[in-house]
Formats: C-alpha cells, sequence, structure tokens
C-alpha cells in the first residue's frame, strides 16, 4: 500500500482531490488516479490535483491536473481556485498573489478578502489548429465577431465556437440547458476526430445579457457540476456573439462563476472550499477490473 495525506476540496460543485507532492513524495500510475477518483473504490472525484515545487525562477508553486480517466491534461480553473485555498490552508504559503506553473506556462491567481479566489486565466486562442481542431473541408459563417463551425451528430448538424482556454473547448448555443442532449451528445462531441486530443463540450443557453446557464462535458470525466475554463469559454463565445456583456455571471448546476472578459486575458471569480481532509492506502498491486472511466 502506497498511504498519502490528501484533502477534498470542490469549487461550484467541481470536487477534487488535493495532493501535496512537496511535504510528502509518491508516484501514481495512471490507474492508481483512476482508483482515487473512483466513487465506489476510492474517494471520488471529478479531477486529482497534484501540487509540486515549481521548475522556474517565476512561479512560487507548480500544479499538475490528473481527469478521472487517469490522463494529464492543461488547465483547470475550479481546480485553480482550490489550489489557492489549500496551499494557503497547508500554509505553504502567506501571499495573497501567488504565480503557479501549469502545463501550458504561468497562471496568477489572487485570494480576495471575502474568500472568493480571482483567476488570470490568459488569454483564450481562437486559431482552430491551435486548439486543436481541424478545419479541413469545413463552411464555417461568421456570427458577431465570432467563428462557428459545423460538426455532424448521429446524422445532424450542429454548430459550434472552437476555442482553447488552455485546454481545448467546443460550445454551442442551446435553447434550453435542461433538455439538452448532454450525456449523449457530449460523448460523441468529447471524441469527435476533428479534436485530436478530444475536447469539452459546453452546451450554453443565454438568460439575459449578463446571465448565462451552461452544462458542460469534460475531457475524461463526463458531464460535471461546474467548468471553469468551459465557463470561461462560454463568456467569451458569448461576448464575441454579442449576446452578453462583460462581466457576465455564469450559472452552472453546482454554482455561479463571475467572468471578466474585455478582449485580453480572462478573469475568473468564484468560490473554493475544503470538504474534508484524511488518510488513504492506495493499493499498489492490480485495481479492481470493473474502475473504468
Amino acid at each position: 500500500m502506497t498511504k498519502l495525506q490528501f484533502t477534498k476540496m470542490q469549487g461550484a460543485g467541481n470536487d477534487f482531490i488535493v495532493l501535496d507532492g512537496i511535504r510528502q513524495s509518491f508516484a501514481l500510475t495512471p490507474s492508481q488516479i483512476r482508483w482515487l477518483a473512483d466513487r465506489h473504490f476510492g474517494i471520488g472525484a471529478d479531477q486529482v490535483l497534484l501540487i509540486e515545487r515549481p521548475s522556474r525562477v517565476d512561479a512560487d508553486f507548480k500544479y499538475r491536473i490528473f481527469n478521472a480517466d487517469g490522463g494529464e491534461v492543461e488547465h483547470c480553473g475550479n481546480g485553480a481556485r482550490c489550489f489557492v485555498k489549500f496551499v494557503h490552508a497547508a500554509e505553504l504559503t502567506d501571499q495573497r498573489e501567488i504565480r503557479v506553473e501549469v502545463q501550458k506556462g504561468l497562471i496568477t491567481l489572487a485570494l480576495q478578502a471575502n474568500g472568493q479566489v480571482c483567476v488570470d486565466m490568459g488569454t483564450p486562442v481562437f486559431n482552430p489548429r491551435d486548439v486543436p481542431f481541424d478545419p479541413d473541408q469545413l463552411a464555417s459563417r461568421t456570427d458577431g465577431c465570432d467563428t462557428i463551425w459545423p460538426l455532424e451528430l448521429n446524422g445532424k448538424q450542429a454548430w459550434f465556437s472552437v476555442l482553447s482556454m488552455g485546454n481545448p473547448h467546443a460550445v454551442q448555443l442551446v435553447a434550453d440547458i435542461d433538455t439538452a442532449p448532454v450525456l449523449s451528445d457530449g460523448a460523441l462531441i468529447e471524441a469527435h476526430a476533428r479534436f485530436r486530443q478530444r475536447v469539452n463540450a459546453g452546451f450554453m443557453q443565454i438568460v439575459r445579457r449578463d446571465l448565462i446557464k451552461l452544462r458542460v462535458y469534460e475531457r475524461g470525466v463526463g458531464e460535471t457540476l461546474a467548468c471553469g475554463t468551459g465557463a470561461c469559454a462560454a463568456a467569451v463565445t458569448a461576448i464575441r456573439r454579442g449576446l452578453v456583456d462583460s462581466p457576465v455571471t455564469v450559472s452552472m448546476r453546482g454554482g455561479q462563476l463571475t467572468i471578466i472578459w474585455q478582449g485580453a486575458e480572462v478573469h475568473m471569480i468564484g468560490p473554493a472550499v475544503i470538504v474534508f481532509k484524511g488518510e488513504v492506502d492506495i493499493p499498489d498491486g492490480p485495481l479492481p477490473s470493473n474502475i473504468s472511466i
């Protein structure tokens, strides 16, 4: 057995297992991460977050993100907010603003006086090939300042905004998120051949010029109660289409986030909560064969 101290956290219902890789040493396999994230055999979480010492001098920490399927991913907005709360609660820093190394660069995180966390999510990427998305042989169309792309899903055509918030997103406008085919179409979009690294599928409903409702089928996880990068992608998409104004509230099933974007960096403000702490023994040998994400 591998014995680890962990902290269970959530941000707007998006839940995480946070592991301190500074004060304890370990190396987890993808199958062990799947076991940890499994809600029957392990602790249960959408993602596993690993805090490490930075590898670059301009960062305070490094953090790595693993989806419930065991795969490492580039970015997680709700996880970033939980990261800030964790390093303060663990007394790893007393700085209100910290710079954190992630897979694709640096992000800046700020703990506010009211307990909310503001995350500089960086600048959205709209070039399809950089998302990455294959636009070959597709006829796009313009919607406001946005470009939308057609995809075939079960013989039907749907239109998507395609962008990266450090990780890939495909956002579609729907009339009602409660009746949108999130589970069936979400799985098809996530695995669509035009997204060679798979994609997070967002289903966005415009309520008012200051309010979006959103559901996200996350890559390697399935539908989650909230998705920070998905909220940013939806807000940016809606602003570019002229449907909402900045700042905009993005309401998801687990809570609300405030997104601010005026053409450069995207800022996200929202909660992060410690749920409980504990110690877990992770099996070193074969794991139950019916653990599958």
